[in-house]
């Protein structure tokens, strides 16, 4: 058996959780059958089972609006990806950006098309703020993918959920399969060179976040959480690759208007190494997900296999990862808006969160049983060798089919 990941984001050039998915994926799945991985960039990789070729954009070079430079980008590369020949027994996508490759993969070559859901476009309107039309673009090729796909794999059972309610798609083509985590490589490793590199005091207790500064990640609502929150501990914000200039300007006066209230603020304004990110997790106190809109959630695994407790919002796959009470607090949006990607009252869901970050930071015999509770529930849970075997066995089914 062979198979073909598609994906946007791969080794080195990794920016989300579905990056970090495909690469544990394909690394397992490798032990179990022929890999071959495209994706953008410019990887010549082929190692054993696993080849992984990266291609760029292109000539001639785009003079198209921004925000269409990177659906356009995608669409010539997926056109690329098939223009390369296939030779794979099944094609399997991540992300809207590589649907429309793994559409004409399944019309041009005959083969079955898998797709794996990390988000979905229609819960994240806040894109049109980055794609302009292209968002429009978004919408149509993931809705035709997903139709259209012989399998669908969701995230997890809240993201099944959407999926039924967003799109007809018969209830025997989805299946759930979670994110993982590599139990080896992210566990508790106390790093405090690392730390001091990276501007935080490793001598005083903190709380952390990590992600980028997009809406779907709530960044805003922790930066204004922080007035709320006990002046003891340091808050240590890896926030990196704003979606926009926009949400840019208003993370940076976000941060200025905290810092007048609080000085132990440490913003590290870049995507961390693997091993940083390892180090912050390891030395935190308290992890925060304040995200609005999270189908899976991979960063609060993260830190619950280095053992270290959680906060999060109560939304997405986060409520299958953290258990309130038991590895961390989950903290409801409360009621809705029209849109369902704010709370109501933003000052509100803002102030829960610091109320249980205060509560976690002066409770050090809780915050540590609610860290090994974290790395138990992972270890028990998301393996990614389990993971491998899974979507293994859904590959024979079709090809079986």
């Amino acid at each position: 058996m062979k198979t073909l990941l598609l994906t946007n984001e791969y080794p080195p050039n990794i920016y989300g959780g579905a990056g970090v998915h495909v690469d544990y994926l394909s690394r397992e799945l490798a032990k179990l059958m022929e890999v071959e991985v495209r994706c953008f960039g410019d990887q010549r990789n082929h190692v054993g089972n696993l080849e992984v070729r990266g291609f760029g954009i292109g000539l001639p070079e785009m003079t198209c609006a921004k925000a269409l430079q990177s659906p356009l980008g995608a669409a010539r590369r997926c056109v690329d990806f098939n223009g390369a020949g296939i030779t794979a027994d099944l094609v399997h996508c991540h992300t809207w950006y590589t649907h429309l490759g793994g559409i004409m993969a399944k019309l041009n070559y005959g083969i079955p098309l898998v797709i794996t859901v990390h988000s979905l476009e229609p819960l994240r309107p806040w894109k049109r703020e980055q794609l302009g039309g292209g968002y429009d673009f978004s919408l149509w090729v993931e809705k035709t993918a997903l139709e259209m796909a012989d399998a669908v794999i969701a995230v997890s059972e809240e993201t099944r959920s959407d999926l039924r309610s967003l799109f007809n798609i018969p209830e025997e083509r989805m299946t759930v399969i979670h994110n993982g985590i590599d139990l080896s490589e992210y566990t508790a490793t106390k790093n405090p060179e690392t730390l001091r590199a990276l501007g935080v005091d490793p001598t005083r207790p903190y709380v952390l976040f990590v992600g980028r500064i997009t809406r779907q990640k709530g960044i805003i609502h922790l930066v204004r959480a922080i007035r709320h929150m006990n002046p003891d501990f340091q808050i240590v914000l890896c926030a990196g690759a704003p979606d926009t200039p926009e949400i840019a300007l208003e993370m940076q006066a976000a941060i200025a208007e905290a810092r007048g209230i609080r000085e132990e603020i440490v913003w590290i304004e870049k995507m961390v190494s693997r091993p940083e990110a390892i180090a912050l997790y390891s030395g935190a106190e308290v992890f925060v997900c304040p995200s609005i809109y999270e189908p899976f959630g991979i960063i609060n695994l993260e830190a619950m296999a280095c053992g270290t407790p959680v906060v999060a919002s109560a939304v997405g796959g986060i409520k299958e990862v953290v258990v309130n009470g038991e590895t961390g607090f989950l903290v409801p949006l409360k009621q809705m808006t029209e849109s369902p990607f704010e709370a109501t009252d933003p000052e509100a869901f803002a102030n829960d969160l610091a109320t249980k970050v205060n509560l976690l930071m002066a409770d050090p015999v809780l915050a540590s049983k609610m860290g090994a509770a974290g790395r138990k529930r992972a270890e028990e849970l998301f393996s990614w060798d389990a993971i491998a075997r899974k979507t293994e066995r859904l590959y024979a089914k079709l090809l079986q089919r």
